[in-house]
């Protein structure tokens, strides 16, 4: 197939698009090169043989070019992050939810009927848990003052319990928590919209704890695994927020990428929604440990802080995808921190600037 990748030049979109070449398929690569995901002056070469097209999904011209001719999009393209302040809103919907919606336009104008989407489990909020007396419940706001005393599992809504951690699958009803969830949700509403009214098929792709090479490194975006290994790089312990107990699924980019390019491959009709995890739900203060011990650095630190909108637990079942499109994981956790480890070893971080 001829496909236009969108976020072309980013953390996973190069394994995409490395994947894509594999299976061979012809792509047209595209990223806006901004300056808060790349940094100033980064240079961007894509292999041979790949149509580069540096533009933003928001410009409505640049958009009919780059679907002209294709067969299939799939769009990472995205601000990523939790976002500083609410003054960031405006970003998130500006350049998620009108980037994917000038995008969806230009694919009904051009006639391409097949999209992969890039959306993210933070669509689901905390899922779902199950209190001892009321059963399984959407938890309920974790309030600042409960954080601040040390508090951080998310309360039954009925009776304020704290509550057993269960997994969400594709049904969970979306809670999302911040603004950049938030507009992860919309892109799929929007995506949705355009499939029905276009006729064509949308596979939305909820990826969950997302590491591996090429992981960005001291951006507002770096992923937690990355903000452990450029401290342990440093000759600092990672420091671990609330208690180091949260509950996630970390899956390698590898696996993602190979999911991605399975459902662009597989997935031709309707809308469907796959969470894209390893199934194996660790802490992150496992991932901590285990960068800390093959970095052979400081053990974590755990230092109680919290973040606002941040998600205590959420976990995924996988198993729609592995059933349905014939995927799996195949990078082991231990292996993916092992690789981790010797890549941030052979890449050492530059040295900080001091501010003045």
């Amino acid at each position: 197939m001829h496909i236009l990748l969108t976020g072309a030049a980013g953390f996973i979109g190069r394994h995409v698009l490395e994947q894509l070449l594999a299976h061979g398929h012809e792509v047209r690569a595209l990223d806006s090169m901004r300056p808060d995901v790349h940094r100033s002056g980064t240079a961007w070469t894509p292999p041979r043989g790949v149509e580069a097209l540096v533009g933003d999904v928001r410009d409505r011209a640049f958009v009919s070019r780059a679907v002209s001719g294709v067969d299939a999009v799939i769009h990472l393209a995205a601000k990523v992050g939790l976002g500083v302040d609410l003054d960031d809103m405006p970003d998130y919907a500006s350049s998620n939810d009108v980037g994917t919606a000038e995008l969806l336009a230009g694919m009904a104008r051009a006639g391409v009927s097949r999209l992969t989407l890039a959306s993210s489990m933070v669509v689901y909020g905390e899922g779902f848990g199950r209190c001892p007396a009321h059963g399984s419940v959407r938890p309920g706001p974790r309030l600042e003052s409960a954080l601040a005393a040390g508090d951080f599992e998310p309360p039954c809504p009925i009776c304020a319990l704290a509550l057993a951690v269960g997994l969400v699958d594709e049904e969970t009803p979306f809670d999302p928590r911040n603004a950049y969830a938030t507009s992860k949700a919309a892109q799929e509403f929007y995506a949705a919209n355009w499939a029905r009214a276009a006729g064509g098929s949308a596979a939305m792709m909820r990826y969950h704890n997302v590491y591996g090479p090429g992981m960005p490194r001291d951006t507002p975006y770096a992923g937690v695994a990355s903000i452990f290994t450029s401290a342990l790089r440093r000759g600092e312990a990672p420091r671990v927020f609330e208690d180091g107990r949260q509950r996630r699924d970390f899956v390698h980019v590898r696996d993602v990428a190979a999911a991605t390019v399975r459902a662009c491959e597989r997935h031709v009709e309707g809308v469907r929604a796959y969470n894209v995890g390893s199934g194996i739900p660790r802490t992150v203060g496992d991932m901590a440990l285990a960068l800390a011990l093959a970095l052979h650095g400081p053990a974590p630190v755990v230092t109680g802080q919290y973040r606002l909108g941040d998600v205590r637990h959420i976990t995924a079942d996988s198993s729609r995808l592995r059933r349905e499109l014939g995927w799996a994981p195949a990078v082991d956790f231990a292996d993916g921190m092992t690789e981790l480890a010797a890549l941030s070893v052979e890449q050492p971080a530059r040295p900080r600037v001091a501010a003045g």
